[in-house]
């Protein structure tokens, strides 16, 4: 079989030996007779499933003992409602930092709750770069602070948690065990699975005491409580298995953590990608044909985004890479040009045949 070179945003690569491991447990799961996606998910075969999964991603990332870990429905945009509905009540507000297409988002949908703020955008509202830490202005009466930690679209990055007096929470979607972070620094991470962790239809939730707390007050506040779906309270209780959970994905995101472990842990995955990210950008920058979205001081490390310099070279450059099983570099389509997304399971092989090409295409055209 041959495998084309993926650089899709998301549903995302994953590791081929994650999915050799997938296609043996579908039909028969660990001999019990039984298909992965056959399997009770109250059965104790799949309970030791999710308790590995929580096991593999506290101890990767290093989250704190007293922090719960849940995999929910839903994805990244539940999540932008799901928090503002669990720590907001109608007078609270909270601040947040607008940093491209899916931090708007979440604040267009948190508004729906709470007169939320935006702290920070980009005076031209062109999305090119993240705040520094002086440009972070946190309001007093903020409940929290939310931030988008890398921009899919944009190809921008913090590659620093912002420091703030206030509870932390962010979107970690698209980079999420891609190098280490300081969880505790955070009182929620949320996360969906399609790009580092596994196949979309799993968001992976960390919740800090406070969180948990909070949640149980709001609902106890609320006239008609929280809705059960979306109560952080009720989904700890339930230790994530109030309503049926994808099962598969949960296995699935269980043995991306274990292949992240394989390669060394998130040290040696962050120097990894590190690599191909530099190896990437030193191609962009070696001369005037290219010309990068992001400032190079927000450059991200998963989502690298540029045109040509000729914008009718655009398409001839997707066109002539889709032959030569170079896939998914079409930029989003709000703001096109090319992106190459380089999460933790794209291999160094595959950014080594991308830059070769473009070293080809450049002097060709």
């Amino acid at each position: 079989m041959s495998r084309a070179h993926n650089f899709s945003a998301g549903p995302a690569v994953l590791p081929l030996e994650v999915l050799s491991e997938l296609a043996e447990a579908l039909p028969n799961f660990q001999n019990t007779g039984l298909g992965l996606m056959e399997l009770s998910h109250r059965s104790p075969t799949f309970d030791a499933v999710i308790q590995s999964a929580k096991s593999r991603l506290r101890s990767l990332l290093n989250v704190p003992e007293d922090y719960e870990i849940l995999f929910l429905q839903g994805g990244a945009s539940m999540q932008f409602y799901m928090t503002a509905l669990n720590f907001l009540l109608p007078n609270d507000t909270a601040d947040y930092i607008d940093t491209g297409t899916w931090s708007t988002k979440a604040i267009k949908e948190a508004k729906r709750v709470a007169p939320v703020r935006t702290i920070w955008q980009p005076e031209n509202g062109v999305f090119t770069a993240v705040p520094t830490q002086n440009e972070i202005q946190e309001n007093e009466d903020a409940v929290y602070l939310h931030y988008t930690s890398n921009n899919t679209i944009y190809g921008t990055q913090f590659h620093n948690v912002p420091e703030t007096t206030k509870p932390l929470i962010a979107d970690l979607s698209s980079d999420i065990c891609s190098r280490p972070i300081d969880v505790s620094k955070h009182q929620v991470i949320y996360a969906g699975a399609q790009k580092n962790l596994g196949p979309s239809g799993v968001t992976a939730v960390i919740l800090s005491p406070w969180a948990v707390q909070r949640s149980r007050e709001v609902n106890s506040i609320r006239k008609e409580g929280l809705p059960s779906m979306l109560n952080y309270g009720l989904m700890v209780d339930k230790d994530s298995m109030f309503n049926t959970p994808n099962t598969f994905g949960i296995f699935a995101l269980e043995r991306v953590l274990a292949w992240v472990e394989r390669q060394g842990g998130l040290g040696d995955v962050a120097l990894q990608n590190k690599r191909k990210a530099e190896l990437l950008y030193s191609e962009l920058d070696a001369s005037e044909f290219w010309k990068p979205h992001a400032d190079r001081r927000s450059r991200s490390q998963m989502n690298v985004t540029w045109k040509s310099a000729n914008p009718d070279l655009d398409s001839v450059f997707l066109a002539e890479a889709d032959k030569q099983m170079l896939k998914g570099l079409k930029g989003h389509r709000s703001v096109g040009g090319i992106r190459a997304s380089i999460y933790n399971a794209c291999p160094l092989d595959s950014v080594e045949a991308l830059v070769a090409f473009m070293q080809d295409f450049r002097q060709k055209h």
